[in-house]
């Protein structure tokens, strides 16, 4: 496409949501959310469109085919408001040694397994001793790096202990990351769930979808509202959509953005959660050009951001500069300012560079083709870069090709997603471009970067925390070896004007549990 058509495209005006963020979070002293108290909600089958099948039932297997089960089976220790204050779950008290360098939980003693088994801290250790296994920890594996043991006092206490003074987010973080599976379940829970959640496994068709049955033994009063919850599984974002306005679906979990604007436009609710992902522009710096620190800070500058969130999410979201969601502590919203789209710094750095016009356009965009919106923010950055000057090629590939070639690290740059930005700032490592060790992009991360993770990692004392998070920042844009664009919402939520009850978690899970139709 033309440079002239995109900057057309800029001047496009799309629908903005304003959709408030609702996060599912209960406890002993806890008030639930107005909406899920509401006496006219009544129960039911709840009918929810999804566009992926499920991996398996293990909450540690935390991938985002599984985001719309992981809730609905299991509860965490504790949860986060959509501030991301930590709140009671299984656990109604949690004490943080004054060293920081243990946390005491005490568990509900009401809480029984879907198998009817009451839940002890037996089964939190045993769900501790998995997370803690490399080779069965999964996505939780990483976050136990700060443990080194635990103990079980009583039924109702675990103590974990820490292999040095750890910070208090990250204490809360690894407490709500944890999800007690049933220690008799432990050996199957890949194929049979074994949770205290609001539901139960019913059955399920490989492929087509699944159904949950309301949890008999579930410690929530009142809850869950309806008595199943099915899953029917879509090809596509249109077929979903068209099965909710055909009302053969209630909701869709995981709907685009410009169907959700759509079917909202047309009475249609959305609810968008507290834990988006941010799309990122991920460099190559141990390729030339992007070996030179100019060079990649200018792109801090060519990015395009209030463009490429109208057009490529329809204006479902925020522009970042940082890798943030407003929910973490790191968070800084003057950095989407001082690193706006402005192509004159752009053009002084890149005269700073020192490289000539043909080594700066000496390199290819890889473009995943099975994502609209990475494509349009592809060539919106691609008309950018005609503009200073800069002509490069973009390198679409399909599917798996193009999953490789991002996870082996085999490009010069290339957009894509990263997770966990509302939490601990260093559970930003655990997306590749970010990691600090095994990282398969950069190899030898950037020392500054290293030191600064490890700064936020060690600094527990509140009166250092914050200048450990601006140091963090500032390298972030300086090493400039990941540049962030824009949020958007994974596990968006579009819903029939029926449902209300509607919550998604810290993470944008969803839960059902306190759904209902009015």
């Amino acid at each position: 496409m033309t440079c002239q058509f995109f900057r057309a495209l800029r001047g496009l005006v799309f629908l903005v949501l304003a959709a408030a963020a609702s996060v599912a979070v209960a406890g002993v002293s806890l008030v639930a959310p107005a909406h899920a108290q509401e006496p006219a909600l009544r129960g039911g089958t709840l009918r929810v469109a999804i566009l992926t099948d499920m991996t398996n039932f293990d909450p540690q297997q935390f991938s985002a085919v599984n985001f719309h089960l992981i809730k609905n089976l299991y509860d965490s220790l504790i949860e986060y408001t959509p501030e991301g204050e930590a709140v009671p779950s299984l656990a109604t008290a949690w004490q943080i040694a004054p060293d920081n360098q243990s946390v005491r939980v005490t568990l509900r003693d009401d809480v029984s397994f879907a198998s009817g088994a009451k839940l002890t801290s037996a089964d939190v250790a045993a769900t501790l001793a998995k997370a803690a296994d490399p080779g069965r920890g999964k996505n939780v594996y990483a976050t136990m790096s700060i443990v080194t043991n635990w103990t079980t006092p009583d039924d109702r206490t675990i103590v974990i202990h820490f292999k040095a003074p750890a910070p208090q987010r990250q204490i809360t973080d690894l407490l709500q990351f944890t999800m007690p599976i049933e220690a008799a379940g432990i050996a199957s829970v890949e194929t049979v769930p074994a949770g205290t959640g609001a539901y139960m496994l019913d059955s399920r068709a490989v492929g087509q979808g699944l159904r949950l049955r309301a949890n008999p033994h579930y410690w929530r009063q009142g809850q869950p509202v309806t008595e199943a919850v099915d899953f029917t599984i879509f090809s596509d974002d249109v077929s979903a959509s068209a099965a909710l306005e055909s009302d053969a679906v209630d909701i869709i979990y995981g709907s685009s953005a410009r169907s959700a604007v759509r079917l909202q436009d047309v009475g249609y609710q959305v609810l968008r959660g507290p834990g988006p992902l941010v799309q990122v522009f991920r460099i190559n710096s141990t390729r030339a050009p992007f070996t030179n620190p100019s060079f990649r800070q200018a792109f801090n500058y060519l990015m395009d951001r209030e463009g490429m969130l109208r057009v490529g999410y329809a204006g479902l979201g925020e522009v970042a500069a940082l890798p943030w969601a407003p929910a973490s502590p790191a968070f800084d919203a003057t950095y989407a300012d001082e690193f706006a789209y402005n192509l004159d710094k752009a053009k002084e750095l890149l005269a700073a560079s020192g490289l000539t016009p043909a080594e700066q356009s000496d390199w290819k965009m890889l473009v995943g083709g099975d994502d609209e919106p990475t494509i349009v923010v592809s060539q919106i950055l691609q008309s950018a870069l005609a503009e200073v000057g800069i002509d490069i090629e973009l390198d679409i590939l399909q599917g798996a090709e193009y999953t490789e070639a991002l996870l082996a690290g085999d490009f010069d740059a290339t957009f894509g997603a990263v997770g966990n930005v509302q939490k601990f700032p260093s559970r930003v490592a655990t997306n590749s471009i970010y990691r600090v060790v095994n990282n398969p992009v950069l190899k030898d991360p950037h020392p500054d970067y290293v030191a600064a993770i490890e700064r936020v990692n060690t600094t527990s004392d509140p009166a250092e925390v914050k200048a450990a998070y601006d140091n963090l920042n500032r390298v972030l844009v300086t090493d400039a070896f990941a540049i962030p664009t824009n949020s958007y919402d994974t596990g968006l939520i579009v819903a029939s004007p029926r449902v209300g009850g509607l919550a998604l978690d810290i993470d944008n899970l969803f839960v059902a549990r306190m759904a209902g139709f009015q």
